[in-house]
């Protein structure tokens, strides 16, 4: 793993991000801005991986909402986009508990392993961003709401 970030480290498509516990400077895991484009204003998320300390805690939940931000508030994309193995129920479930779009089934996408892999994916637009980003606040900073981030969104 440490030869393939150091690769990335020197692209900027993968652009990769190292997600950090703030109170005590940790790293957590790591995030991706990839496949950008900007004269389309679109890009993906990706290459999403936390450590044991990180799972099943709200730290996806708040990088992603920072990633989204930056890309629809500040840099003012119309869509991003979130790619996973067909076969991954958490990244699936995760997609969609976000607020991400169901789009389909990319069949035999790529080999993998030596095995065909299918590719769901999932987008986000541009003016679906407020209701998301709203629901998003609510259930990271205003304490706990009853609801899921799911059933919010």
């Amino acid at each position: 793993m440490r030869v393939w970030l150091e690769e990335q480290a020197a692209k900027t498509d993968p652009l990769l991000f190292t997600v950090i516990h703030n109170p005590t400077g940790a790293p957590l895991g790591i995030v991706t801005y990839m496949n950008i484009v900007p004269a389309m204003r679109t890009l993906e998320l990706g290459h999403i991986w936390y450590g044991l300390a990180a799972q099943n805690t709200k730290t996806n939940t708040e990088a992603i909402y920072l990633m989204l931000c930056e890309s629809f508030d500040h840099l003012h994309y119309r869509r991003v986009e979130w790619k996973c193995d067909a076969l991954n129920a958490r990244s699936r479930a995760a997609a969609l508990r976000l607020g991400f779009q169901y789009e389909g089934i990319f069949r035999q996408h790529f080999i993998i392993k030596g095995r065909n892999r299918d590719t769901a994916w999932f987008s986000m637009l541009d003016h679906e961003w407020p209701r998301i980003k709203a629901n998003m606040e609510r259930w990271l900073y205003a304490g706990e709401t009853g609801l899921s981030l799911a059933e919010l969104n």
